[in-house]
């Protein structure tokens, strides 16, 4: 098959739904299929076309989620998307957060083919989603197949737009992430990581610093390892406050092939989010390395945890429940070694072959549903649309 991955985010930031895109064309390539990827431009970055990635419209830093989301709010890039298309001929379009500005859109209103969209988002509400949704409407209707990554994501879309989703999680490298990997330092006390954009509070950094002075009562020599970006003066006061300057180590962000050395390094991994995250996968890069797990009672990481089996679920924003179950864990290294296992083999159930395999099958059920009505549909749809969506949007401009 012929395939266009679609993302509204810029590539030169790391981000899950990029990483998701780029495991799906390695394993599609690798079983013989055409693939390109679509995604707007950094800024200081031209428009290109390498052959694999195309890059229209310049992407914007905006807030969202909790998070900053960089995406491009261009219509302008219309013609070129047009003209990608009908010169391309995809059988496939897989559109990740398909109803995001401006590139799924822009697509989406082109497209004359099967389209299939991913939701991966998680969240308790979506004010554009709410208000904007006789307009979304037009473009949700012309998606053809549509997945959700997790129960978390499903609910949340759902609320917004019923229909069908096929639950297909994120997936994990496992052969990248593994327990023999060498770890980063062999540490001589009870190690602790943290993996995360910190500087977010939905990431829950600041309750397991709290509950570190709370670890310390039974582990006086623990340490935490916070790896990923972020500014550590943020929580200078509160580690002062909580006494313990000397038990908190900030790395900062690590290559991709440092990181599984740190999860193999640590005895026990925490991620203590708030909220607002529909998987985890950090969840599932520290439970592929062997690494029991001790995280937030959230529905988006209640998914890929099982309570007692690969780790120990909390109640969310709670230090003192997150000591008490760091510090059950620190005292049985048989109970770490049994979670750490079964982590490993619930890790291997999301590998990307397993999880690219899923989404192929998927793609060639829509297909067989729609292919022969594609057509008189799609001709149905451009003609129902206002005149002010026809207009526009079929411009050349630049």
């Amino acid at each position: 098959m012929k395939i266009l991955f679609v993302s509204p985010f810029d590539f030169t930031n790391p981000g899950g739904v990029n990483e998701h895109i780029l495991h799906l064309d390695a394993q599609f390539r690798r079983l013989g299929h055409e693939t390109r990827i679509l995604t707007p431009r950094a800024l200081g970055e031209d428009e290109s076309d390498d052959g694999h990635f195309i890059k229209l419209g310049t992407a914007v830093p905006i807030p969202a989620n909790g998070s900053t989301a960089r995406i491009t709010l261009s219509p302008f890039v219309s013609g070129k998307v047009k003209e990608l298309l009908q010169r391309e001929q995809f059988d496939i379009i897989h559109l990740h957060e398909p109803l995001a500005p401006a590139l799924p859109l822009l697509v989406l209103l082109h497209s004359q083919t099967v389209n299939v969209g991913t939701f991966h988002a998680a969240r308790s509400y979506h004010l554009a989603y709410l208000y904007a949704k006789p307009f979304l409407g037009y473009f949700f209707n012309k998606l053809h197949g549509r997945i959700a990554v997790s129960p978390a994501a499903l609910d949340f879309v759902s609320r917004y737009f019923p229909a069908h989703y096929e639950l297909i999680p994120n997936g994990i490298d496992v052969t990248r992430f593994h327990p023999n990997v060498p770890p980063i330092a062999t540490y001589d006390r009870p190690t602790i990581l943290f993996v995360g954009r910190y500087n977010e509070s939905r990431k829950g950094l600041k309750y397991l610093i709290e509950a570190m002075a709370l670890v310390r009562r039974e582990f006086p020599t623990c340490q935490l390892v916070v790896v990923g970006p972020g500014d550590p003066e943020r929580y200078r006061r509160l580690i002062e406050r909580v006494n313990v300057a000397e038990h908190v180590h900030f790395v900062g962000p690590v290559s991709a092939d440092e990181r599984p050395r740190y999860y193999t390094a640590c005895d026990v991994f925490c991620a203590p989010a708030t909220g607002r995250e529909s998987f985890g996968i950090v969840l599932l890069e520290a439970m592929a390395c062997g690494r029991p797990v001790v995280a937030s009672d959230i529905r988006g990481y209640r998914f890929v945890v099982r309570h007692g089996v690969e780790g120990l679920l909390v109640e969310r924003k709670n230090p003192e429940a997150l000591a008490l179950a760091l510090v059950h864990l620190l005292a049985d290294p048989a109970l770490r070694h049994r979670l750490g296992q079964a982590g490993r083999a619930r890790a291997e159930q999301f590998a990307w072959p397993v999880i690219a395999q899923q989404t192929l099958e998927y793609y060639e059920r829509v297909r067989a549903r729609v292919a022969p009505r594609l057509v008189r549909a799609a001709q149905r749809w451009t003609a129902g649309l206002p005149a002010f969506l026809r207009g526009p949007f079929d411009g050349e401009q630049s």
